[in-house]
This record gives C-alpha cells, sequence and structure tokens, in this order.
C-alpha cells in the first residue's frame, strides 16, 4: 500500500482524484479521435492524410476538458452536490470546454479540425466522464485508497480525529483504532480502543496500518521514542496530530496548533522570488480581467445611476486591513443603500440582507461588485489570490477572542482565496474562526502553482455563485 495522497499545486490531492483524473483525461483523448472517426467515416489513417495528425488536437482537446472540470469543481474532495448537481457541472464544464477548445482551434488553424467532430466530442465527453464516475464512485466508497491510519493517543486531542465528520475530511483514511498512553483520558470511541500486546510494531504489522499518528494531550509522560522510532524503521509513517489535520482537511485546526508548528515546520516563507512571481501574477490577471470586463463593469455603473439616481455614489470605498495591519480603502460597486450603515457601526453582511439594492442583489450574486477591487491590486495594496480583507472594527474585535488571527495579515489580502472556495460567505465570529484556519493553510502553502489552481477553481464561485450574500 503506497502514499495515499500526492502533494500538487502546493496542496495535498488524494490519490483517488488523480486517479479519476487520469482516466478521465485518457478518455477525453480516445474520445476526439473517436469523434473524427465517426464524423469524417473514414478511418484515422486516412483523416492523418488529409489534415494531419490528430494526437495535438486530441491532447489539446483532452487538456481543455480536464481544466474545465477542475474550474467546475468536478475534481475536488469537497464537492458535496448531488447528482443532479454533479450532472449540471459536467454538462457546464464540457460546454465551457468546447468554448474554449474552438477558440484554440480558430487560433491555430492548421489544427482545425470541424464543429460537427468538437460536437461529437463534446457528447462522448459527457458520456464517458458520467460512465466513469458512476463506476469509480464505487471503488472509491472502499478503502482501496485509504490510510490505514492507527492514533497513539486517546484524549482530547486524538478525539479532533475522532469527531471529523464531513465525508471529504475523512475521505483518504481510515481509523483502524486508538491506543491509550499511561494515564490520558478515553475521549473516543471505547469500541476503538485497542489492547497493545507485544510492541507498538508487533500491532502495526497486525493490522496492516500505514500511518501513525501522535496525538497524546502530555507529551511529557511516557512519550513512546522506542516505539515510534521501531515504527518509522519499519516503513510506517509516523505523523504529527497537526500535520495529519492538515493534510487530510486542507485547514491548520487552531485549537490544536501551537507556536512551535509554526517556528520549526515547513512553509510560512515569503522569499524574494515568491514575491515577485505573486505580482507578476496579479499585475498579468487583473490587466486581463480589467480589459475583458470593462464593458461588464460600465453596465454595472450605468444600472446603479439609474436605480438610485444620476448623484448617487457607484463605488463604495471602506476600510480594510491589509498586509501588515496597514489600513486601506477597498474598493467596490456599492450594492447596498447609502445609508447602509447610518448608525456608524460596523455590521455583517447577512443573507437577503434588506440593505442590499436590487442591482446590488445581482452584481453580488454574480460577484461583480468585487470588481473594482482590481485597482487595489494594481495599487499594490491587495493580491488577486490571498485572505479576505477584514474590516478594522472587525479585526480588533475578532483579534481578541481568536488566537493567531493577526497571523492572517502576514501576506497581502486577496480578492478570492483558499478560505472564500473553501467556506461560504462568513457572517459571524465561527466563520472568522473556520476561514481563518484555510487562510493559515494557504499562506503556509502558497506558491505560483496554487495561487493558479484557486483562480481556476474561482470559476465555480462565479459562475455558480457559491457563497454569495
Amino acid at each position: 500500500r503506497g502514499l495515499m495522497r500526492l502533494r500538487l499545486f502546493g496542496h495535498h490531492l488524494h490519490v483517488s482524484i488523480a486517479v479519476l483524473a487520469a482516466i478521465e483525461g485518457v478518455a477525453f483523448f480516445i474520445v476526439l479521435l473517436l469523434a473524427a472517426r465517426l464524423r469524417l467515416q473514414s478511418d484515422l489513417a486516412e483523416i492523418e492524410a488529409d489534415v494531419g495528425p490528430l494526437w495535438p488536437r486530441a491532447l489539446i482537446f483532452s487538456a481543455v476538458m480536464l481544466t474545465s472540470l477542475f474550474a467546475l469543481g468536478l475534481y475536488s474532495a469537497r464537492q458535496r452536490a448531488r447528482t443532479f448537481g454533479i450532472a449540471l457541472r459536467l454538462v457546464a464544464a464540457v460546454s465551457l470546454g468546447l468554448m474554449v477548445t474552438t477558440v484554440f482551434f480558430y487560433l491555430i488553424p492548421d489544427i482545425w479540425i470541424g464543429r460537427g467532430v468538437l460536437a461529437f466530442a463534446g457528447v462522448g465527453a459527457i458520456g464517458s466522464a458520467s460512465l466513469s464516475r458512476a463506476f469509480f464512485h464505487r471503488v472509491v466508497d472502499g478503502d482501496i485508497f485509504k490510510r490505514r491510519v492507527l492514533v497513539y493517543g486517546t484524549g482530547q486531542r486524538a478525539a479532533s480525529i475522532a469527531n471529523l465528520r464531513r465525508r471529504a475530511d475523512r475521505r483518504g483514511f481510515v481509523v483502524v483504532g486508538y491506543v491509550q498512553p499511561s494515564g490520558e483520558s478515553c475521549l473516543v470511541p471505547g469500541d476503538q480502543v485497542l489492547q497493545v500486546r507485544g510492541s507498538l510494531q508487533d500491532l502495526c504489522e497486525r493490522l496492516d496500518v500505514d500511518e501513525v499518528v501522535v496525538a497524546m494531550d502530555d507529551r511529557r509522560n511516557g512519550f513512546p521514542v522506542r516505539d515510534l522510532l521501531d515504527c518509522r524503521l519499519a516503513g510506517i509513517d509516523v505523523t504529527e496530530l497537526l500535520t495529519f489535520l492538515e493534510r487530510e482537511t486542507g485547514r491548520v485546526r487552531v485549537d490544536v496548533l501551537n507556536p512551535s508548528w509554526i517556528i520549526f515546520g515547513e512553509g510560512y516563507r515569503r522569499d524574494p522570488l515568491r514575491l515577485f512571481t505573486a505580482r507578476c501574477l496579479d499585475l498579468v490577471a487583473s490587466l486581463t480581467i480589467l480589459v475583458l470586463m470593462l464593458p461588464v463593469m460600465l453596465l454595472t455603473a450605468l444600472a446603479i445611476k439609474i436605480e438610485d439616481g444620476w448623484r448617487a455614489p457607484v463605488l463604495y470605498r471602506q476600510d480594510r486591513v491589509g498586509l501588515g495591519g496597514k489600513v486601506f480603502k477597498l474598493l467596490k460597486f456599492r450594492s447596498m443603500r447609502t445609508d447602509a450603515e447610518a448608525s456608524g457601526q460596523a455590521q455583517w453582511a447577512q443573507k437577503n440582507d434588506p440593505r442590499v439594492t436590487r442591482v446590488g442583489a445581482v452584481i453580488r450574486k454574480l460577484r461583480i461588485d468585487e470588481l473594482p477591487q482590481i485597482i487595489n491590486v494594481l495599487r499594490g495594496q491587495m493580491s488577486f489570490v490571498g485572505p479576505r480583507p477584514e474590516r478594522p472594527e472587525f479585526v480588533r474585535e475578532l483579534s481578541e477572542r481568536i488566537p493567531y488571527y493577526l497571523q492572517r495579515h502576514c501576506v497581502k489580502p486577496g480578492i478570492t482565496g483558499w478560505a472564500q472556495l473553501c467556506y461560504p460567505y462568513g457572517s459571524s465570529e465561527h466563520d472568522a474562526l473556520e476561514k481563518l484556519q484555510y487562510d493559515l493553510y494557504y499562506i503556509k502553502n502558497n506558491n505560483l502553482l496554487f495561487d493558479l489552481t484557486i483562480l481556476i477553481q474561482t470559476a465555480e464561485v462565479v459562475l455558480l455563485g457559491k457563497g454569495a450574500r
């Protein structure tokens, strides 16, 4: 049994999802070849003699389709949509992929293959992806791709594993049992507590354990150095609890976090090359979107003026906390009434907020109200990807109640980010805590490819309106 997680684009990827993507990538490649064969009514050799090699076309088609499915969350371990929702996403992803592929083929006329072939290929892509997922769903439900984990501990820290409820958080492992250290309380299911007869290594080999997670409440009493060393040398992974939870859940659990894990662990580095690549991405993405969305921005400004009067302000400027705790003016299209905070007191945005105007409801749903933040990015006050900037009033309040909250300001805030993708719009202290855990994960693991991954997945948020208020 090998490693059941891959590290890709700055974060961990389930091997099961990687295998599914590989299967579908091959299927999409074959689909285009079959579509050309069916549509042109000739064998592949004759078609290639007439229009040239088909493999570059099939490779582009496959790569674009995989990217489209990825962008709409179809390779996300945290995908919660049911069958109908998955089907809608699949149709939308293939439609998007066909449009992008058509643009590719028009830009490179030598590889154009015809609209009929692409139409056949689109139908085939939907069919092949549906079949692969229906089959794969049965396989993934078993333990074939899961690591067998033994937890050393039964107290409060070990309970953080036992209490994981979301299917996505438990997708990569199965707990074979817990070992109770001497003198530690038992806060995990009693029927899963194992008796160690012999050595810890013997127990692991008997239960076919892949990984031991050390989750003791107090390591000063009876820390099993020798047993864990024997397990490690026998090829069994030994992992600290917080690292395990980070890997499996995609967030840093604040309730079990200690400063030494940040100080001595990997990540949380901001080297000059990383800062340079981040700034380049900010400039390229901002200028590209500014050019593409300029007509939409002009129409939005016009709609706001028509609804609220020609003297009503189009933009809303609001203090937000940025890099190093510095306050800057964040720009947004105004989506609320001009007297939304007449009392002068900051308020969380709520679902179906009565302060939102009719135009505001539409532009918030489509995230159009966020577009003026591109100016903040060009000014260097924000990045395109990063933690969501919060208001100074909320930051002061939350930093007093939530440990490590101020650490999210060690990077520039972003228009989109890992927390925005993984957790709905925050409107309470509990939401702020949950989003902080994803922000800390991003800060620890951020790199250029991770940023690009987040940008691609943001398409799902924009196109499907996830988390908008």
